[in-house]
């Protein structure tokens, strides 16, 4: 799908993946309007790309409405990545045996997963009443889960489920988006270079590489984003999950 000239909406665009597929997508001509919290950098990057910037959270549906509303002001609404989420560490049992905090764990789920699926319904519902390409497209939304959706590790519960949950819910969406011409894909990053692994010592950043089979590194943030653009472009890409990981499968911990 040619999206020169399109609209396009990333959330978490202000850092990491987001913020890759953000200048990837600009780069292909189309405008991008980031979704990231107030207190992100978002309006310099957006003002940098040419777009547009709305501070919004991803789980309050009257702003990402809005948000929807002022991407699809700057032209027909045909991309939607969600990026935005959280990964708190957090096992069921702390170490003097008791439960975890259950507002943690619902934190994790709400942004994570409800977050997404509240993006998908504001969105789609822009995305549908759009007219359609030639080809009969209406646009593309891809969602962020991770290998942590198949394979988790200890103290990741919270975010296990949130992953998982994005994953199972892309098939019925995308099925019941098809009739609007609308496709659903995921990605389930494995280890990438995100601001919070940059973070680590240089000897942690090259342990956790060395896990992965091959190539040995963390992913880069543009190898996400040049994923996105590929979804974007195979139209016969839809209601599938794409793991992107280097062949890597988690250990327990």
């Amino acid at each position: 799908m040619d999206i020169e000239g399109a609209s396009a909406l990333v959330t978490g665009g202000a850092s990491g993946l987001g913020l890759a597929t953000a200048r990837r997508l600009a780069a292909a001509g189309a405008h991008v309007t980031i979704v990231d919290l107030p207190t992100s950098p978002g309006a310099q990057i957006a003002d940098e790309l040419g777009g547009a910037f709305a501070a919004a959270d991803v789980t309050d549906a009257e702003q990402i409405a809005a948000a929807a509303a002022r991407a699809a002001d700057a032209g027909p609404l045909r991309v939607v990545v969600n990026c935005a989420g959280i990964a708190p560490p957090a096992k069921v049992l702390d170490r003097d045996g008791s439960p975890s905090s259950l507002a943690d764990f619902e934190r994790v789920i709400r942004v994570n997963l409800i977050g997404t699926y509240n993006v998908i319904a504001q969105t789609s519902a822009v995305m549908a009443t759009t007219d359609p390409t030639d080809g009969g497209d209406r646009g593309v939304i891809v969602n962020t889960a991770s290998v942590a959706a198949f394979d988790g590790q200890i103290g990741q519960p919270a975010y296990s489920a949130s992953k998982g949950g994005v994953h199972a819910m892309t098939l019925p969406i995308a099925r019941e988006l098809a009739r609007h011409g609308i496709r659903v894909c995921t990605i389930a990053p494995g280890i990438m270079e995100t601001p919070m692994l940059k973070g680590l010592p240089q000897a942690a950043q090259d342990s956790l590489g060395q896990q992965v089979p091959y190539p040995s590194r963390l992913g880069a943030p543009d190898e996400y984003a040049r994923l996105v653009l590929a979804i974007v472009d195979n139209g016969y890409l839809n209601g599938e999950t794409i793991r992107l990981d280097g062949a890597i499968r988690m250990a327990p911990k």
